[in-house]
């Protein structure tokens, strides 16, 4: 190799040192970004804050112990989920609530939130359908049977909150077409026709992209991330008798349980 390529293959080296050393910083500082806005997440859904507004960015650098570019990172990362807002002259504060829905209890969304305020629930859809096979299946009843297809927006305090599709075998159904779903939860009203408790539920949660259907209907923005939650309900007795497809706002829900090792 000619003795005059060495020295800019070592400026090359040099230049591209340089170049992933800056990479790598700025992965360090997302990294630690993301680390403190779990951490100001959790305060903010907590109430940490209790007159709403966070402590100055200088005030969370040294309480941190970050750096002032990764305490702006992380309230950026913040008011990107819409939990926060910068304003001129006050400072960084919150803008939105989220509430929280327990895992660790079998109840319905007006006994889960009786705390946070009022559940209504705004009837869509309501009527006997035949069951897809799917539903059927998981129902224990014949393939094409009818089944009671209830299409609900639930609200808290007015704001939407969640779009839930409910099926429910057609012989304990029918009594629900006279009943005041406005303003009862479904469990209730279950236990009440079947004179049964109920007993236990299995659960799938994951997060899914907004249908434009869903996302007219909750006011969110359509491919917005929402919380789907599966639920099939059974009595006491372990009979079947609801299954719950769940849409909630992601940005107004948490979900929280208590686990145990065994």
């Amino acid at each position: 190799m000619p003795a005059t390529d060495r020295p800019r293959d070592h400026a090359g080296q040099g230049a591209a040192s340089t170049v992933a050393a800056h990479r790598a910083r700025r992965r360090l500082r997302a990294d630690r970004a993301r680390q403190l806005a779990d951490l100001l997440r959790r305060q903010i859904l907590t109430g940490a804050f209790q007159d709403g507004t966070l402590p100055h960015e200088s005030t969370l650098a040294t309480d941190y112990r970050a750096s002032r570019n990764t305490v702006r990172q992380a309230l950026d990362l913040l008011r990107a989920e819409g939990l926060v807002d910068r304003l001129p002259g006050v400072g960084t504060v919150v803008v939105a609530r989220k509430y929280p829905h327990g895992l660790d209890r079998l109840m319905g969304l007006a006994e889960t939130l009786r705390e946070h305020g009022r559940v209504t629930n705004e009837v869509r859809t309501m009527g006997p359908a035949p069951a897809p096979v799917p539903v059927a299946e998981r129902l224990r009843v014949p393939a094409g049977a009818d089944v009671l297809y209830i299409e609900r927006l639930r609200r808290l305090n007015g704001l939407p909150l969640s779009l839930d599709l409910t099926y429910i075998p057609l012989d304990i159904g029918t009594a629900l077409l006279g009943a005041d779903l406005e303003n009862t939860d479904v469990f209730r009203l279950l236990e009440a026709i079947t004179g049964h408790r109920l007993g236990h539920a299995e659960i799938t949660l994951e997060a899914v992209n907004a249908d434009a259907h869903s996302a007219a209907v909750l006011q969110a923005p359509r491919g917005a991330a929402v919380l789907m939650l599966e639920r099939l309900t059974h009595l006491a007795d372990g009979r079947p008798v609801d299954l719950e497809f769940i849409r909630f706002r992601g940005d107004r829900i948490t979900m929280s349980g208590l686990l145990h090792r065994s």
